[in-house]
């Protein structure tokens, strides 16, 4: 029998904490929680083995974007941000600090179950393939479109939820150039804003720093000028 998954939850408000914390514990997950950013990055780097780790971003003594970045040099356990900020530029923020998804409150129950259960998913099995299938590109890259996993070189590569789900819609359309609008639009599926665009270039700019060759030079993931985004 498999062992409970294990998540941290990080967030200044008693009653989030606790809303949250039943919410995941009905649904089978071993939960820990705190009330500040100082102490989630402590209780990654004292415990560590978390398979999921939901922050507030507004909070005491460590912001959540800041813990974030602190834990990313111990962990790539995947990071939900829960947060009241909705602001695209916060978003922009959360995703450079490396969280893997975004969800404003007031939030959806089953919204929030789905994205943990999604995260979590794809964090295991990550870790877990070692072998080469799929549809080859450039720069020795492969894609699994069933599996939704990405090879380079052999090897898998760790992606954030976003950043696969953009790589798979321009992949899906190879050789189409893609403007940042309709791209933002079909991987969120929301409406653009005028800021919507520099969330796409920094999931491009991620992107390209795990796959490419040469980042600065791109082969897999190109850029068109005037029209968008284009893989080949």
């Amino acid at each position: 029998m498999d062992e409970p998954k294990r998540i941290l939850i990080a967030d200044d408000e008693p009653e989030i904490r606790k809303l949250v914390s039943l919410l995941l514990r009905k649904k089978g997950y071993t939960v820990t929680a705190v009330k500040n950013g100082k102490e989630a990055v402590s209780a990654v780097a004292e415990n560590g083995g978390f398979d999921l780790i939901v922050l507030d971003i507004l909070m005491p003594d460590l912001s959540g974007i800041e813990a974030a970045k602190q834990i990313r040099l111990q962990s790539p356990v995947p990071i939900l941000f829960l947060t009241a900020k909705s602001l695209e530029e916060d978003k922009v923020l959360a995703y450079t600090a490396g969280g893997d998804d975004y969800l404003v409150k007031p939030f959806s129950t089953t919204e929030l179950l789905l994205k943990v259960e999604a995260l979590i998913s794809r964090y295991h099995v990550y870790r877990g393939k070692e072998v080469t299938k799929g549809v080859q590109f450039a720069s020795g890259i492969s894609i699994d479109f069933e599996e939704h996993l990405v090879y380079r070189h052999g090897e898998v590569v760790d992606l954030r939820e976003k950043e696969i789900a953009i790589l798979l819609y321009l992949a899906e359309r190879r050789g189409q150039a893609i403007d940042a609008k309709t791209l933002y639009e079909g991987v969120w599926d929301e409406m653009a804003l005028p800021s919507s665009g520099n969330t796409i270039t920094v999931h491009i700019l991620n992107l390209r720093r795990k796959l490419e060759e040469n980042p600065s030079s791109p082969r897999l993931i190109r850029t068109v000028w005037g029209k968008g985004y284009q893989v080949d």
